[in-house]
């Protein structure tokens, strides 16, 4: 399992973009996690599904609500991670209203999520393998943080932990 003082996994996340612009063309594109992730300081968290209860009505919403905080703590990028498509991550970025404030980064195909050892199998509710909903600061590619939450939990991979985390290890 992925943890404090790893580097991110090699894969790829795909984006919507609805907009052409720097170097990227309309639809989903795809890119390089380590190029992604190279350089920059990064808070990523992730979560079972898009229009999920929680992950809707609490998770998205205060990474959201804390976007211009964690920023003002030297972090370059907020990325929400799910296994789904990224029509959907699309489709859910708008109705979350997480443009210019959060990347919403389609793990399709669990690649990532079984790359990280987090994943969380929800076949018996019809969902399969998803991931389990976790938050961590990344530098450089590098795991500084790593908040996993326990089975049906929403108590450590929240907005305001990893906000407080990011000041305390002073990231700028």
């Amino acid at each position: 399992m992925l943890k404090v003082g790893d580097k991110l996994p090699a894969g790829k996340f795909y984006e919507f973009i609805e907009v052409e612009g720097n170097g990227c063309s309309l639809g989903p594109n795809s890119f390089e996690i380590d190029k992604l992730a190279a350089g920059k300081k990064v808070a990523v968290f992730a979560l079972p599904g898009a229009f999920t209860p929680t992950c809707s009505a609490q998770h998205v919403p205060g990474y959201l609500k804390h976007a211009d905080d964690l920023r003002a703590t030297g972090i370059d990028e907020i990325w929400c991670v799910a296994v789904n498509d990224p029509f959907v991550m699309g489709a859910w970025g708008r109705d979350q209203k997480t443009d210019g404030k959060l990347r919403m980064m389609a793990d399709g195909s669990a690649e990532f999520t079984r790359a990280t050892g987090l994943t969380l199998d929800l076949g018996a509710r019809g969902m399969g393998m998803r991931s389990q909903r976790y938050s961590m600061l990344v530098v450089d590619g590098v795991v500084k943080t790593l908040n996993v939450e326990a089975p049906g939990k929403f108590e450590v991979s929240d907005a305001e932990t990893l906000l407080a985390q990011a000041r305390s290890l002073r990231v700028r």
